[in-house]
């Protein structure tokens, strides 16, 4: 798996920063909201208890942390859990949120869990074998518990770069992104996420592009245009095929059957 010590702040400003973290955060948290809301409601609690699965600095389960619920995170870079003990710290998060710092393969479910959500961002993409993944973090879940994945797609990287007219790129099946890059090292279809999810005991509760048409717009000058009208359309567009399956990162949620 990457360690991003290296690229801790860049990956803070890059990837949840400016109007693509904005697009991403507003597709993701609407997911979440419609339905972790059903499943502590069918629960009968008020919180739940959630594992941020190679969490970064958090932006996303933070969040979830300001409403009342308890979060661990885990990753095994330390300068990213320093960036999120920052924030934690700024907003008086000390006693709802837990630090662990290694790699999520090395949690006992004996000793952690069983979690009502786990948060799985931007990691399927990073290690060599997402199967094994999903199994130690199916471990980790409660029955009727939710899984939250999102990954780079693969699809969307080669639609990206042919527009670019990077062929080289993409008759040498180069897809990996160069030293320091952001771009993942693996990065995934959504096909494939699905077959891996189906040797688990999980029913899909949907699936989003995140954007599925802001990062193919070319010219530069129309990126940042009207802010609030690519967001609005980013979300409307999110969930309806062909868009969402060529949105650049894919957002899957399964419920593990109780």
């Amino acid at each position: 798996m990457r360690n991003f010590d290296d690229l801790a702040p860049k990956f803070a400003r890059k990837v949840y920063g400016g109007l693509k973290g904005k697009i991403r955060l507003s597709v993701i948290e609407r997911d979440l909201k419609e339905h972790c809301a059903r499943a502590v409601q069918a629960a009968g609690k008020d919180q739940m208890v959630i594992l941020d699965a190679g969490c970064g600095h958090g932006p996303v389960s933070l969040k979830m942390a300001r409403h009342g619920h308890h979060i661990d995170l885990c990753d095994i870079s330390q300068n990213m859990l320093d960036l999120a003990g920052k924030t934690v710290e700024a907003q008086g998060l000390d006693e709802r949120v837990t630090f662990i710092h290694g790699d999520v393969h090395s949690l006992d479910p004996s000793a952690y869990g069983p979690y009502d959500l786990i948060l799985c961002h931007a990691v399927l993409d990073w290690v060599p074998d997402p199967p094994d993944m999903l199994r130690h973090l199916s471990g980790l879940i409660k029955p009727g518990g939710i899984l939250s994945l999102t990954f780079y797609n693969l699809d969307g990287f080669i639609f990206k770069n042919l527009l670019r007219a990077n062929y080289k790129k993409i008759k040498k099946e180069d897809f990996k992104g160069f030293r320091g890059s952001l771009t993942p090292t693996f990065p995934r279809r959504s096909e494939d996420v699905y077959g891996w999810l189906s040797g688990l005991p999980v029913d899909i509760l949907c699936h989003s592009g995140i954007r599925v048409f802001h990062d193919y717009i070319l010219d530069p000058g129309f990126q940042n245009q009207d802010p609030d009208s690519v967001v609005e359309l980013e979300l409307k567009f999110s969930r309806q095929p062909p868009f969402r399956d060529m949105g650049r990162y894919q957002h899957i949620m399964a419920r593990f059957k109780p």
